[in-house]
């Protein structure tokens, strides 16, 4: 507790009317060339990508800009995701520096036990 406030992790905001809204966590903030950038607002716009099953962006170490954004995803069945189509995609619809520099496509992403996608795990695995 500080100042009447539970530290959750959560980000979020409070709108005019006074109803909050959870946006992202802090520990997956990414931080690249110095500017925040939430790996929600980029897994939401894979979500709309045809055939994206699931999809999780996380931070990888860049000598020079701090971090780099870096997106898992997994195709829906029989579905073959293209690197350069989403890449366009995605370019048409986010600032540069939060395109993600890299997309790893598995077969699945890891999850716990109550399904939620471990980007911990996600972490750990060598980028191509």
């Amino acid at each position: 507790m500080r100042n009447g406030w539970l530290l959750t992790g959560d980000i979020g905001y409070r709108d005019e009317d006074g109803y909050y809204y959870i946006t992202d966590r802090k520990k997956d903030m990414l931080l690249v060339n110095g500017i925040n950038v939430y790996p929600r607002e980029i897994e939401e716009l894979l979500y709309q990508f045809p055939g994206v099953k699931e999809a999780a962006v996380i931070g990888k170490p860049d000598p020079r800009k701090g971090e780099q954004p870096v997106a898992f995803l997994a195709a829906n069945d029989g579905v073959a995701l293209e690197e350069m189509a989403l890449l366009q995609f995605m370019r048409r619809k986010l600032a540069n520096y939060k395109v993600p520099r890299r997309i790893v496509i598995l077969p699945a992403l890891p999850r716990n036990a109550t399904g939620k996608i471990l980007k911990t795990k996600l972490r750990d695995l060598p980028i191509p």
